[in-house]
């Protein structure tokens, strides 16, 4: 069997993973679902540049977290990068926002879980700000930022090739026709929008921006379902690609996986531990921070120095209480003064001073 995440030696298994991102995505729920980005926008904002810079790092864009953060708090273009790279991360920001803005605001959508227009609508919001700036050198006027290519591409690195142009609007129909079956649909949730994920990408509507537009109408979609959106990192990129290359040849374990794990860095790192309070339990990803590593929590949970339990899946949880309860015994621990091993210390400087070594 090759060595995938889910088959290295101590790595959950890839069930496990897709039944873990359900069962908290259904405690969120029982809290009362995706916070919308008015009540909740300090979590979307970081979300939001979070998503900017690594979906156009998976591009190519060369931007750094901190110019990225520049750009989209303060407006600031920070450094010396050519100033379609400020542009690219500024239109796909923009067409975030948009998505994000979907969270809990339309409940009643009935079988269109997604339109076409939106489609052409969210193309155009990302690559407007740099097609104004460095338009594709092989795009016509009909092929701008929202309208489909009108010539065909040449295959895929992985052999695959894209429909030719005329049949654009009819594989998108019956992609949105997959889509709207995503409520009522047997299996993982996440594996079912990797396999989306990546029709639409071997589809390739338009003549650029179809890998931003993508993972775009992926989190659309995840939001749209009360789940948190999906960003795939820049150091992922290699695993991403390899992915997509499987899920050509009709492998989708890979990309749903990697689908699920992006859920959850998504709930652990920016919604759990800001919707809930001190008492509530949480697993331990959603309780480390800078000071204290995940590892170490789950290291003092096993030996009882930490407060927490452990469910029937096997995944620790704690408090924020408990863990800073654990936070001020090791401080504690630090302060205590260590009798026999100083009073060895003070000796040893005597002997030094008085000249017996």
């Amino acid at each position: 069997m090759p060595d995938t995440p889910s088959t290295r030696i101590g790595r959950p298994s890839r069930a496990s993973i897709h039944e873990r991102v359900a069962l908290e995505v259904q405690a969120l729920d029982d809290e009362g679902g995706l916070p919308t980005p008015r009540k909740a926008e300090k979590i979307w904002r970081e979300i939001w540049i979070h998503d900017a810079h690594n979906s156009t790092a998976l591009e190519g864009n060369t931007l750094v977290l901190r110019q990225v953060e520049a750009l989209l708090k303060q407006g600031e273009t920070v450094g010396n990068k050519e100033l379609r790279e400020y542009l690219e991360v500024k239109g796909y920001a923009d067409a975030a926002q948009w998505v994000y803005e979907q969270a809990r605001t339309e409940q009643d959508r009935g079988t269109d879980l997604i339109t076409m227009q939106e489609i052409r609508n969210i193309h155009f919001l990302a690559m407007t700000p740099v097609w104004a700036v460095a338009p594709h050198p092989d795009a016509t006027d009909l092929e701008s930022p929202g309208n489909f290519r009108q010539h065909d591409i040449h295959p895929f690195p992985s052999k695959m090739q894209a429909p030719t142009y005329p049949l654009i609007a009819a594989e998108l129909r019956a992609w949105l026709g997959r889509a709207g079956e995503l409520r009522n649909g047997r299996g993982f949730l996440c594996e079912r929008l990797a396999e989306l994920h990546a029709r639409f990408e071997r589809i390739h509507p338009f003549i650029d921006g179809n890998g931003r537009t993508g993972r775009l109408l992926l989190n659309l979609l995840l939001v749209r379902l009360g789940y948190p959106p999906a960003v795939i990192q820049k150091r992922e990129r290699p695993l991403y690609l390899k992915a997509l290359a499987r899920a050509d040849r009709g492998e989708y374990g890979p990309l749903g996986e990697q689908v699920a794990r992006a859920v959850l860095d998504s709930l652990m790192r920016f919604l759990l531990p800001a919707i809930y309070g001190r008492s509530k339990l949480l697993p331990l990803e959603a309780l480390a921070d800078r000071d204290i590593a995940v590892t170490a929590l789950r290291q003092a949970a096993q030996r009882g120095r930490l407060r927490a339990l452990k469910t029937e899946g096997g995944v620790w949880r704690s408090s924020r209480a408990w863990v800073n309860e654990y936070r001020q015994s090791m401080y504690e621990g630090l302060k205590r003064p260590r009798g026999p091993r100083k009073r060895a210390q003070s000796r040893a400087t005597r002997h030094v001073a008085s000249g017996n070594r």
